[in-house]
């Protein structure tokens, strides 16, 4: 089995910043792409940013510049630098890995439990 868990959510007033963090643990043979994912009630999940194996990257455009998406694929953890966060980020930030168990086996999507993102005006 795979585990991603995440930590570093929380409240912060509006341009504050937060740190996201998720790690990946179990059988893990190789993971492609990792990403940041977010919700709110009564909407549908929606993409922030995700970063492939060699590291290139893709931000929504509601986080271009504010937020930056990296990862240490030795450690199998992806982090998420979150700056000048507006009311309109808040939200349950899930964790995203697309990860291969063995060398054989297909690649799957596997997500974390979610990290509550609370900015406040």
């Amino acid at each position: 089995q795979v585990q991603l868990v995440e930590s570093g959510g929380g409240l912060v007033q509006a341009g504050g910043s937060l740190r996201l963090s998720c790690a990946a643990s179990g059988s893990i043979f190789r993971i492609n792409a990792m990403g940041w994912y977010r919700q709110v009630p009564g909407k549908q999940r929606e993409l922030v940013a995700t970063i492939t194996s060699d590291g290139k990257t893709d931000y929504a455009d509601s986080v271009k510049g504010r937020f930056t998406i990296s990862r240490d694929n030795a450690k199998n953890t992806v982090l998420l630098q979150m700056n000048s966060l507006k009311p309109e980020d808040t939200a349950v930030y899930y964790c995203n890995a697309e990860v291969r168990r063995t060398i054989v086996a297909i690649t799957t999507n596997y997500w974390g439990q979610g990290t509550q993102v609370t900015v406040s005006s």
